[in-house]
Formats: structure tokens, C-alpha cells, sequence
């Protein structure tokens, strides 16, 4: 995928709650992956519109700087309770958080947030921070929410595009990583439908046509990742709802994102913002950069599968 292979799992700070439960998700993930995790505060400058004198406004950015420390020390020592062996990176970095994850996310293995913060980290969905992760990071993004104790089981969206792909792939890899099932669910529905047309249609066709969209997304990465259980979930149902039931009892639940398009902002789409608000287990977000990743040849599948 996206971003340096072996690179780091970061994490970004703020001293909240649900910081230090992204901090013990990735600390696991990080071990798991044999890569360090790099705990990061980032410290907005002081603001510009405010009338200071130069010398008290590098007073007040020295002191946030400093006061970042006990969050990441904090921070440091619930990630070492749950991986003792683990090498665990932590720095104050004076810039936009948004700005400076994005930054971080250039290197990283994944870049993982907490779905609520308190200032800079707020939750994705409705945060500036996560917003601007969806879009710009160049390597996948988890919202650390929900149970985080399940050990294996992911789940994620069919929709027959190049994105979707991405998306699977990194569900694949994570299955394969974790010795559990993949749930690739591809759910239809004809909301604007016309009741009067619904008795018309043959819908056994229909759902043929939607097997066959969800057999052909998949059958490159069954080939690739032979060792994966794949499930197939095809119902005629609201998608978002559908993701959300069905990760219930997963680890992760995956979801594409399109990144910045023009004026209309960031196209993370309704099935991801309502996981982003809603799903009972972490939530991975796979970014328009990750769309180039090819399937993994079979050998080195089986390997990670082992």
C-alpha cells in the first residue's frame, strides 16, 4: 500500500481519552507489524490575529511545547504496558496538527487518530484534522472507535470501483495478517426506485449481476491471498447500515476515500461518514494514493498469512 513499507505506526496526540485508546490499539498493531510507533503532539503556533510582542508570543509557543510533553509521556508509558518490547519514537512538533500528521503520513505505515480529541485530534468525521487526513495522507488512517479486543475478522465494501479495490487490498493484507476471515459485503438498494416499477423488475437478475460485480472485485485477491477466508455477504439493503451490523464482531472495517476533488471538498462519501460515526470496531480509511497498489503475489501472501 501507500506509504513507506516498514515504516512507522503513528500516532497522533492530545492528552484526551481517546488518544490513549488509539495509542494501546497501535502500540499492538505496531508490534504485530514489527515496526516502531512514534507518538506525535503537535503544537499550533500562536495566532497571528492576536497583538504581541515578538518575545511573549515565542514565550506562550515555548510553554505549549512543553506542556505537550506529559500527554506523550503519558502516552509512552500506556503504549510500553501494552508492548513492553517496543520501540516507541515521541516528539513535540510546533505546527497545524493536520498538517503536521499529513507530513508524518509520507513515512508511516498507518497514521491512527482517536475518533474524539480534545483541540487538534478531534474524531474525523467532524474534526478539521481527520478531514484533512481523509484526504491528503499518503498512507492509510485509522479512527481508533468502538471495541478495539477483537483479535482478527475484517470487513469491507464491494463497489466495483478502482477505489474499492484499493480498499480491498488493504483488507486482504490485514485479514491475511491477522489469521482471520475477510467480510466483503455488497449491499444494493434502489432507494429513489419508482414502488409503482419495483413489482417489474426481475430482481433475481439484478442480484445475479451484483454477484457478478462482487465475484469479479474479488477473485484478483482471492488468487493473491489464497490462504484468506473470504465471505461473501450480497444482500439488497442500505450499505452503511449493513457495514455496520456486519462489523459487529470485527477487528477492522474498511472504507475508501477519494481525497480533495475540486471545490467540493472531501469525498470520504455518506457509507464512510456514517462508519466514522457509528461503526463498534476501528475504522480504516484507505486514501485515492493507495489506489496504485497491485495485488500481492500468492508467495509473499501465504508468507504474511503464516
Amino acid at each position: 500500500m501507500a506509504g513507506m513499507v516498514g515504516g512507522a505506526v503513528v500516532v497522533g496526540i492530545d492528552g484526551s481519552d481517546h488518544a490513549l485508546q488509539a495509542v494501546r490499539w497501535a502500540a499492538a498493531e505496531a508490534q504485530g507489524r514489527g515496526v516502531r510507533l512514534r507518538l506525535v503532539a503537535a503544537v499550533h503556533p500562536p495566532r497571528t490575529d492576536l497583538v504581541l510582542p515578538p518575545r511573549e508570543t515565542d514565550k506562550q509557543h515555548l510553554t505549549r511545547m512543553r506542556a505537550a510533553r506529559g500527554p506523550l509521556n503519558t502516552a509512552a508509558a500506556a503504549a510500553a504496558a501494552v508492548a513492553p518490547e517496543l520501540e516507541i519514537d515521541r516528539e513535540v512538533i510546533g505546527g497545524a496538527p493536520a498538517q503536521v500528521l499529513v507530513e508524518e503520513s509520507t513515512t508511516a505505515t498507518l497514521v491512527v487518530v482517536g475518533h474524539r480529541g480534545r483541540g487538534g485530534f478531534t474524531g474525523l468525521l467532524l474534526g478539521s484534522v481527520g478531514i484533512t487526513l481523509a484526504a491528503e495522507a499518503t498512507c492509510p488512517v485509522v479512527v481508533v472507535r468502538g471495541h478495539t479486543d477483537r483479535p482478527s475478522g475484517v470487513v469491507v465494501g464491494v463497489d466495483g470501483t478502482p477505489l474499492g479495490d484499493a480498499a480491498l487490498g488493504f483488507g486482504f493484507a490485514e485479514a491475511a495478517r491477522r489469521g482471520g476471515p475477510l467480510v466483503a459485503v455488497r449491499a444494493w438498494a434502489e432507494a429513489a426506485l419508482d414502488p409503482f416499477l419495483e413489482p417489474l423488475l426481475d430482481w433475481d437478475a439484478i442480484a445475479a449481476d451484483e454477484r457478478e460485480v462482487l465475484d469479479r472485485a474479488l477473485a484478483p485477491w482471492e488468487e493473491g491471498f489464497p490462504a484468506v477466508d473470504v465471505r461473501r455477504v450480497l444482500v439488497r439493503a442500505n450499505a452503511a447500515k449493513t457495514l455496520i451490523a456486519q462489523s459487529g464482531t470485527a477487528a477492522l472495517v474498511v472504507v475508501g476515500s477519494r481525497g480533495r476533488d475540486g471545490l467540493r471538498g472531501v469525498m470520504l462519501g455518506s457509507v464512510g461518514q456514517a462508519l466514522l460515526q457509528h461503526a463498534p470496531c476501528p475504522v480504516a480509511v484507505i486514501h485515492a494514493a493507495a489506489a496504485r497498489a497491485e495485488p500481492v503475489p500468492a508467495d509473499v501472501a501465504e508468507e504474511v498469512g503464516r
